[in-house]
């Protein structure tokens, strides 16, 4: 069994850092093309796996130098079905890259987890569609069978955890979750918002958290918002209501536009890190040290993290 599965550290009081916007990083910084933005398809090669490597330990430093977590999240955000057929890649080939995508993973942790830094891996799953848009609304049953493809997988591998973002409708977080607790494996749904703080479905987040727990009996180790930014949905998580008490994290876009204009935009638009980092730090000072999975997501990369972590974290003694 994986080394945390069983008791996720990061459902302690301790703060955990992740990574950032890797599709547009690897896309926008450094000139990589990414079929349909699939992160996937650079395990094949020993130059792709390198990129990877140097892209999570520019964060990996980060955390170590705040003596924080770090969730090490897979590159398989669009590595189900639907989006392996669209790169190309054959069904056999495409259970293969899942299954390296977490071997990558956990051959980092061995080489840099320390106590002070568990690092939980994450069998990453994203939408069957397009994250920014609701274009592919699935009834639970239709996600569950069509999700479990990865869910399967990574429940036989050193993965500890499921963590399936950008969800834009309660059907397809119903569907991941009831994938992941039959077979056993802890899972993480995050929301993504419209700037209105809804959900692209229309769906509020109190509907849409409260939704999944219902029809699942709670199955979520805990929730996530992510490819938003909190000028979108800050306000609905300041009303002390008891649902957001079920979120642990965040991972927002560094741009404040919306999805349709970051869709149509020819750059991600990478914002101010100083700002979104005293964002995370408001959002941490109104909800408290149970927020405690930080990361970024589209239009950000370590400097948003870096940024992020300076406003929420202190610097460790010896590496100030």
């Amino acid at each position: 069994m994986a080394k945390y599965r069983t008791n996720l550290p990061q459902l302690g009081g301790k703060t955990f850092l992740t990574d950032s916007g890797l599709e547009t990083t690897l896309i926008f910084h450094e000139g990589i093309d990414l079929p349909h933005s699939s992160a996937i398809a650079l395990h094949p090669s020993e130059a792709g796996e390198q990129r990877l490597r140097d892209y999570v330990l520019r964060h990996i430093r980060i955390a170590k130098a705040r003596d924080a977590g770090f969730v090490l999240e897979s590159a398989s955000w669009r590595a189900s079905p639907d989006w392996g057929a669209k790169i190309g890649v054959s069904p056999l080939e495409l259970i293969g890259l899942n299954r390296r995508s977490i071997a990558f993973l956990a051959g980092l942790r061995a080489e840099f987890e320390t106590p002070q830094c568990p690092m939980p891996i994450s069998g990453n799953i994203g939408p069957r569609g397009d994250g920014y848009f609701p274009d592919q609304l699935m009834s639970a049953d239709e996600a569950r069978r069509y999700h479990a493809f990865q869910c399967d997988l990574f429940a036989d591998t050193e993965a500890d955890m499921i963590s399936a973002f950008t969800m834009t409708h309660t059907g397809e977080a119903i569907g991941i979750a009831q994938a992941a607790s039959a077979v056993e494996m802890p899972v993480v749904i995050s929301f993504t918002t419209e700037t209105d703080g809804r959900l692209p479905s229309g769906e509020t987040l109190r509907e849409a958290i409260e939704k999944t727990d219902d029809a699942t009996s709670g199955a979520p180790a805990y929730y996530m918002i992510n490819c938003a930014h909190p000028a979108h949905f800050a306000d609905a998580l300041e009303k002390g209501e008891a649902w957001v008490e079920r979120l642990r994290g965040l991972r927002a876009n560094a741009s404040i536009r919306s999805h349709a204009e970051l869709d149509n935009s020819p750059d991600p638009d990478t914002g101010d890190p100083a700002d979104l980092g005293r964002r995370y730090a408001h959002l941490r000072g109104a909800l408290g040290t149970r927020f405690n999975i930080l990361g970024g997501c589209c239009g950000t990369d370590h400097r948003h993290v870096e940024a992020i972590a300076q406003a929420c974290l202190p610097l460790r003694a010896e590496a100030a």
